[in-house]
């Protein structure tokens, strides 16, 4: 497996994203929780994966669970990572949840501890000394956040009075907003983007159109998957599928393959099956050329899907017909 050193720290270029261990929401069932999840994990260290990304919001703990559980007797193998959910993120809470996230984990540190989202009503100043104090007392080894802005991570750099190693976003070929200000500093600055959501939620894997929509209560309810923006969304997928024939590859592969490009970056897609994990991580070794990724940027470019105010009356209508 590929790796990326930023500030002194190696990790995978590919790593594991978790949000679907333990959660309902995905529809996996529990057989995929008690047994296929850690299975995953097993077979992404194998790889060489080392990023593993939970969080305690992520099937209200379970997901860390089950990690924990995947890790124990490897420890050493994975760069842990996990997040806080900022519901008053002042000092004593912050303390009480990475407690928490340790003893879920069955860890005795947590290699990279974010902040989840933004709490704009809770200043900075209140969360950061208490990460601070963790990474000097060892029960963390480094501080990211999570969907901030580049003004907003700074800050947080600031408020910490040391580095905040990563910024874990959504970014992929649907979503490129991290390039315009994020991925210029984090290069600059020796910093870590983490892209959550690599394939648009499954959308770029090539499995979805209009004919063939996605089950599952997630995608069903996302607007990007809207009948609308699966027709819009041909010519990107037309295009990526072109990409991948010439590699004899598959589009998720030339999806990570394209953001692996771009320097101070790593991926964490998440995985059905061991099978997947596989295929994912093989997405490491592709090699774009300069004109594969220029089409695939202008595909990107090109796409125009339907999102917020406009695409709620279509969200509303199909969820109404999901219940009946």
């Amino acid at each position: 497996m590929r790796t990326i050193e930023v500030a002194g720290v190696q990790v995978s270029v590919v790593g594991l994203g978790t949000w679907q261990f333990g959660a309902r929401e995905w529809g996996y069932g529990s057989d995929y929780a008690d047994r296929e999840a850690g299975e995953i994990v097993r077979r992404a260290l194998d790889l060489g994966v080392t990023l593993v990304d939970t969080a305690e919001a992520y099937g209200f703990g379970r997901s860390e669970r089950i990690v924990g559980a995947a890790v124990a007797g490897r420890r050493d193998e994975a760069f842990l990572a996990t997040k806080l959910l900022p519901v008053l993120p002042i000092a004593p809470v912050v303390d009480w949840r990475i407690g928490g996230s340790l003893r879920r984990l069955a860890v005795d540190h947590i290699d990279l501890y974010q902040l989840h989202q933004p709490n704009p009503l809770v200043p900075l100043s209140h969360t950061m000394p208490a990460l601070a104090r963790a990474v000097h007392d060892g029960r963390i080894g480094h501080v990211g956040v999570s969907n901030y802005s580049l003004d907003r991570w700074r800050a947080a750099e600031s408020a910490l009075d040391g580095p905040v190693w990563s910024n874990q976003v959504r970014y992929s070929l649907i979503d490129r907003r991290p390039e315009a200000a994020l991925l210029p500093w984090a290069e600059a600055a020796d910093r870590l983007v983490i892209a959550w959501s690599p394939l648009g939620q499954g959308l770029l894997s090539g499995r979805y159109d209009a004919d063939h929509p996605p089950a599952g209560s997630v995608r069903r309810s996302a607007a990007l998957f809207l009948p609308e923006n699966l027709e819009r969304a041909r010519p990107l997928l037309d295009t990526l599928r072109e990409v991948a024939a010439g590699h004899n590859a598959t589009c998720t592969q030339v999806a990570l393959a394209w953001l692996l490009r771009r320097p101070h970056v790593v991926v964490i897609p998440g995985a059905r099956t061991v099978e997947q994990l596989e295929a994912n991580v093989a997405a490491a070794d592709l090699a774009l050329s300069d004109d594969e990724a220029a089409a695939l940027r202008g595909a990107s470019d090109a796409f125009r899907p339907v999102t917020g105010l406009p695409a709620l009356p279509a969200i509303i209508r199909r969820q109404v017909v999901d219940r009946r």
